[in-house]
């Protein structure tokens, strides 16, 4: 009776689906074939994708493994590099299109695939770009690019930077993962207002296909940024060339009235020699005069002289 239970169950639990998927090589060179290979339940369909370097899709077919459920195939004879087949690490990815199974593996495509052992790995990298000073309660944007094997690595950056942080002068942490928004394909930006003086670093991490890459940049934020000094030493030499030039102007007048002066003094010099003159011929017309009258006033005295005496004897008489 236990037996017979025992083979029953055996009979309900459907077999285990398997999902295989192995590639002829793991590193290849311009004018080499990508054979891909593997097994999978019989005459399944299935989904295979080749993925770039940035994980765009390099390559899509579609095939179905026989009725042994083994499948192989040519996937792509690898062409001359170039922006669309660069250098790199790509992706060789199975889906089942009956199971709820995906086998992944990673290539290379490099200049050569022979004498050399290449190890397949993928390159993330993180530049960080951010202005070296900003100022309170002002906005600060921050750039970020990341790259795959060079290549601008496009994906949600919520999920690509979903660790990103900045770090705060009085040492708490505020995450910046919900933050962003996509410039370009693998470029994203951030906008932070800091609300305090001093030093604020921005850590960006980002993930992806297992590695992890990380860049910083730090920003220092003071009271007032540099633009806005610049625009008051701007000012400030305005109001200098202004002053400069009411000095000029005040200079040229003050020189002009120099001029005037000179003039002014030489006719006083003038005028004080004509009076002087003046005063000389008025001197001489005065002894001159007194010359004329004096013999007159003599002449008047004796007269009123005479008089008298006449007088008096015309009295005695």
């Amino acid at each position: 009776m236990i037996l017979l239970l025992v083979a029953a169950l055996v009979a309900v639990v459907p077999a285990s689906a398997e999902l295989e998927l192995s590639t002829s090589n793991s590193v290849y060179s311009q004018g080499e074939i990508l054979f891909v290979y593997g097994t999978a339940d019989p005459e399944e369909t299935l989904i295979i994708r080749l993925s770039a370097p940035d994980e765009t899709i390099a390559k899509f077919d579609q095939i179905t493994a026989d009725k042994d459920g083994v499948f192989h195939y040519a996937l792509l004879v690898w062409p001359k590099e170039s922006t669309d087949f660069p250098f790199g690490t790509y992706a060789v990815e199975l889906i089942s299109t009956q199971q709820d199974l995906t086998e992944k593996t990673d290539i290379k495509f490099t200049s050569t695939s022979e004498l050399v052992e290449i190890p397949v790995e993928r390159r993330l990298n993180i530049l960080v770009f951010a202005p070296e000073s900003a100022a309170v309660n002002g906005p600060i944007r921050v750039f970020v690019q990341v790259t795959s094997d060079g290549l601008l690595l496009g994906n949600n950056p919520e999920e690509l930077l979903q660790t990103t942080h900045v770090h705060t002068p009085a040492g708490k942490v505020e995450t910046l993962s919900d933050s962003f928004d996509t410039l370009h394909r693998g470029l994203y930006y951030v906008d932070y207002t800091p609300t305090q003086e001093g030093t604020y670093v921005f850590h960006v991490v980002a993930f992806s296909q297992g590695t992890t890459s990380h860049g910083s940049v730090a920003t220092n934020v003071l009271s007032q940024d540099l633009a806005g000094i610049s625009d008051q030493i701007v000012r400030l030499n305005s109001i200098l060339d202004e002053t400069s030039a009411e000095l000029a102007t005040l200079k040229s007048e003050i020189t002009g009235f120099g001029s005037t002066l000179e003039t002014a003094s030489s006719n006083i010099d003038t005028s004080v020699s004509s009076i002087s003159n003046s005063v000389v011929n008025i001197e001489e017309a005065s002894s001159q005069l007194n010359s004329l009258l004096l013999p007159i006033v003599s002449s008047i005295g004796i007269i009123v002289a005479l008089q008298i005496v006449i007088l008096a004897r015309r009295r005695v008489l």
